[in-house]
């Protein structure tokens, strides 16, 4: 079942269970070799202090369909490993989404039993209608806008599969 959210939603909120460690999704929240294998396939950085960088690299394909280098940046605000992770995000990718600014996200993890933990990921997208509907994955999927939905179910996959959807 796919349901399209309103671009008028100024928060989106998701929660993904996995079988997975709080660690173990804290790892491939942050970690770049974990980050090339899910979502977009780009190489995620953090500095995982107050103050520091996050950028989203663009992997070659879509580098090669004219996007930059960088397609998301942003700034950590607050890292609480595995537990919480709250953090600026801009898209680079679209001039329209770059006047947008950055809006604030938050990815908590906590244990929902026995082998089990939840993912929470918040976006607050207040004044940026245009990225909370390409972040709810309210674009062409066949262009491969999928959004925040793709990218949790694919990291859900990887965890509990050890692959990705695709490949």
């Amino acid at each position: 079942m796919t349901t399209a959210i309103d671009a008028k939603v100024t928060t989106q909120v998701y929660r993904v269970f996995i079988k997975a460690t709080p660690q173990a999704i804290w790892d491939a929240i942050t970690k770049p070799e974990w980050t090339e294998r899910y979502g977009y396939g780009g190489r995620a950085e953090y500095e995982l202090r107050a103050g520091g960088k996050y950028r989203a690299h663009a992997p070659e394909p879509m580098r090669a369909m004219g996007a930059p280098a960088v397609v998301v940046d942003g700034e950590v605000i607050e890292s609480d490993p595995p537990r919480r992770l709250v953090q600026t995000w801009r898209a680079l990718w679209d001039p329209a989404l770059v006047a947008e600014g950055a809006r604030r996200l938050t990815w908590e993890i906590e244990v929902a039993g026995p082998g089990v933990s939840a993912l929470t990921v918040t976006h607050e997208l207040e004044g940026a209608p245009q990225t909370a509907a390409t972040v709810a994955g309210n674009t062409d999927l066949a262009s491969g806008g999928g959004g925040w939905p793709w990218i949790l179910s694919d990291l859900k996959t990887l965890l509990e599969s050890g692959k990705p959807l695709q490949g």
